[in-house]
């Protein structure tokens, strides 16, 4: 199993038969459903990004594993260092135990506001993302200015591309920040207020990290995904130079974020960006399988059991629609993985308590015997199970909790 930048497509056939042997045998005491991350795999991905990387630190998104132990896990591998959380609350509750956390969005939650701002360690150790003088107008009628304990603040950057003089938007709905004038006016708008502190610039390449860019996964439109992802990578890394070398001109900032798992490469090439943000890849969901710039090896499963036999080639699952987020589509559906060959009715496809599978692997499938689910995107499978069982050489080696399973839920 090499450790390469990009790596060779899940394996099938005979392989796979043992691949999922294995964690079968490992698993042969649990009830399904359940989930399972083989932590060989999710260490190997884990030296795939840091090899990626090049060097620049990675910063754990918390969305993309929901699962203390395994962020744990991840952190102490060489190259990981702080966290980017989605929530207030979820950054307080992890402050606990964790000292560098960026909230990755704006938060609107007045009394996580409060007590971060009544507390000095809490303080120093979370930092709030803004994009606008409203955020600005907002932190300030909820707390009180605190200059000797100044809010630690990350400005987001709009990273996506726009063409046609903002006529066309490419990329996610994120910061209206979008120039590097933009970015200079609101270091300013930050610098002359009393209690609060710019510290971070953070940007999220979406149109780049998050759209698959492989043949297999865009057919006929991979090549227009590919033109636009050079002309947006070489419009950024102008721009957001740009837009950092003023935002510097106001302050000393400690770190520029940037990235995502599907753009590692290309973002750590950035001279302007110090750290980049990753986490998805060391699940790979199987969205994954659509990327040519990082092919990270399937670390997290879930396990339903087949129920029925309604007719020759359909078996019925239990359970099985956790649909992804994101914009409704086939992609966004749990993959079938094992046995090969399945495949979803077309009238009833994932559903909320059962899941109809067609294909020949289903005659040789009994009452009792386990289908093994990928996830579509990463994190989101822990929001469906109270815990994580992990897989390590074969063996069965613990049971995580899920933020689900500490009675977290955070949106």
């Amino acid at each position: 199993m090499g450790i390469q930048g990009v790596t060779r497509a899940p394996a099938a056939g005979a392989a796979a038969d043992q691949r999922f042997g294995v964690l079968d045998g490992a698993t042969a005491s649990l009830q399904p459903p359940f989930a399972a991350v083989d932590l060989d795999a999710f260490d190997t991905n884990a030296a795939i990004l840091r090899r990626n990387a090049i060097g620049k630190p990675l910063r754990l998104a918390s969305k993309s594993l929901r699962c203390r132990a395994l962020m744990r896990r991840a952190l102490a591998q060489p190259g990981f260092k702080g966290i980017l959380g989605f929530t207030l609350p979820e950054a307080l509750w992890l402050a606990e135990e964790f000292d560098d956390i960026v909230v990755a969005y704006p938060t609107a939650d007045t009394d996580a506001l409060r007590a971060l701002a009544a507390d000095d360690e809490l303080a120093r150790r979370i930092t709030l993302m803004v994009d606008s003088v409203e955020h600005l107008d907002f932190l300030s009628r909820h707390v009180e200015p605190n200059p000797s304990r100044p809010l630690r603040l990350c400005l987001e950057l709009d990273v996506s591309l726009e063409l046609l003089g903002g006529r066309v938007h490419i990329g996610a709905y994120r910061s209206p920040v979008h120039t590097p004038d933009q970015a200079l006016d609101m270091a300013h708008e930050i610098d002359k207020r009393p209690g609060v502190s710019l510290v971070g610039v953070m940007g999220y390449e979406g149109q780049i990290a998050g759209v698959q860019d492989a043949y297999s996964a865009a057919a006929l439109r991979y090549p227009l995904v590919r033109l636009m992802q050079a002309v947006s990578r070489t419009e950024l890394a102008e721009r957001r130079a740009e837009a950092v070398a003023a935002v510097r001109r106001v302050t000393d900032l400690e770190f520029v974020n940037g990235g995502g798992t599907g753009s590692v490469v290309s973002t750590a090439a950035d001279p302007s960006v110090t750290e980049i943000a990753a986490g998805s890849g060391l699940y790979s969901p199987a969205l994954f399988d659509g990327y040519r710039s990082i092919r990270p090896l399937p670390a997290a499963f879930f396990a339903l059991p087949v129920v029925r036999r309604p007719k020759r080639g359909i078996v019925t699952a239990l359970g099985g629609g956790w649909i992804a987020s994101g914009v409704p589509g086939p992609d966004r559906l749990p993959k079938p993985a094992f046995p090969e060959g399945l495949r979803y009715s077309r009238t009833e496809g994932a559903g909320e308590v059962q899941t109809p599978l067609r294909g020949r692997a289903a005659d040789a499938l009994a009452i009792g015997d386990r289908i093994w689910m990928r996830h579509a995107k990463a994190g989101e499978l822990a929001e469906r199970v109270n815990s994580i069982h992990l897989v390590q050489r074969g063996e069965l080696v613990d049971e995580v909790p899920t933020y689900r399973g500490e009675g977290r839920a955070f949106v």
